[in-house]
């Protein structure tokens, strides 16, 4: 399968990680997210409803984000990825990345992050 449905830096602030300060207060994420599921027919036909509808991607990876509390960002990114594959039965794969964009570490580094793929059984 080789039509993906992109998603790039979507920004959002949520409360994730373990340090105190990180459970006070929500941190600036960004997200990848690409959808795997066949669109010819929509190509073909211009039509949104044989495709999935990013904008309903869009609000649940935010809705999912603000909602979770997460300590981790490999539970996010996982909790992300198989609610992103529930919406609908035609796409076959999902893999969601989120970054930390103010990581609380001593290391000059610009984000830190993970990935995750989930596919359909």
């Amino acid at each position: 399968m080789s039509d993906v449905i992109e998603l790039r830096e979507l920004r959002c602030a949520a409360v994730v990680g373990v340090l105190r300060e990180e459970r006070d207060r929500p941190q600036p994420l960004a997200f990848d997210v690409d959808v795997v599921r066949p669109f010819e027919e929509a190509a073909i036909n211009d039509d949104i409803t044989a495709t999935t509808d990013y904008a309903r991607v869009l609000t649940l990876a935010t809705k999912v984000a603000h909602d979770g509390a997460f300590l981790l960002l490999e539970t996010l990114a996982y909790r992300v990825a198989h609610e992103v594959l529930a919406l609908d039965s035609a796409i076959t794969s999902v893999t969601v990345a989120v970054r930390k964009l103010r990581p609380p570490v001593a290391e000059d580094v610009a984000t830190v992050g993970v990935r995750c793929t989930v596919q359909r059984p």
